[in-house]
């Protein structure tokens, strides 16, 4: 995570966070209470908004039929608020300093996001952003594991289990110095390339062969 985060009060305008992202070159800023507690967030999508609001025609008289006064009066808030607690995000999504990395990206990807904010106790500990998990991807690894070709087999055999386009039946699966060899036949082409990428990603392996064959037409029809 990036621990030295720029914030903001409340009480921010938003000419003044609008500039301080384009000095930073930062795409947002949490928005803290005077005890440092996390209120929400003010991100260019947010400002974007709020610019496109000054824009807004008042509704037809059909689509007044149909208003939401609670959910429009909201969005004419945030839409022309003059500071950061009136045009900020309020829907946080948190992870704790310890949630595993992969777990943010899952999270990212689901939820359709660019940042999540690292909490404790609702107190701002730093943030987490796409290109952070980029910078953890490509770090260069601090260790080498030296695991056993035992250990490494079961592992992958592991992960070859929880996938419902794989199977130990006909794609054996054998370690020779860190080395994992497929053989036997195999489903199509893409189910290999899937179990190479499988492989290449259970610690210890250092390299992949896949040596199966075309499964057999009357093998492919009894499976």
């Amino acid at each position: 995570m990036t621990a030295e985060v720029v914030t903001v009060p409340p009480e921010t305008p938003v000419l003044s966070i609008a500039r301080l992202l384009a000095e930073r070159g930062i795409s947002a800023v949490p928005v803290l209470d005077p005890a440092g507690k996390v209120l929400g967030i003010v991100t260019e999508a947010d400002l974007i908004r709020r610019l496109a609001g000054e824009a807004d025609e008042p509704a037809s008289w059909l689509a007044s039929l149909f208003a939401n006064p609670e959910r429009d009066a909201a969005r004419y808030a945030r839409t022309h608020g003059a500071n950061a607690a009136e045009v900020m995000t309020t829907k946080l999504v948190t992870v704790a300093p310890e949630t595993p990395a992969a777990e943010v990206a899952q999270m990212m990807e689901e939820k359709n996001i660019r940042r999540v904010l690292v909490t404790r106790d609702e107190r701002l500990l730093g943030l987490v952003s796409r290109a952070d998990l980029l910078r953890a991807l490509v770090a260069p690894r601090t260790e080498t594991l030296d695991l056993s070709d035992d250990r490494i087999r079961t592992a992958v055999l592991a992960a070859i289990r929880k996938q419902p386009w794989a199977d130990t039946f006909y794609t054996l699966v054998d370690v020779r110095d860190g080395v994992v060899e497929f053989n036997g036949f195999s489903r199509g082409s893409e189910v290999q390339r899937a179990l190479r990428v499988l492989a290449e990603n259970v610690p210890g392996v250092k390299a992949v062969e896949d040596r199966t064959q075309p499964m057999p037409a009357y093998l492919f029809a009894a499976g």
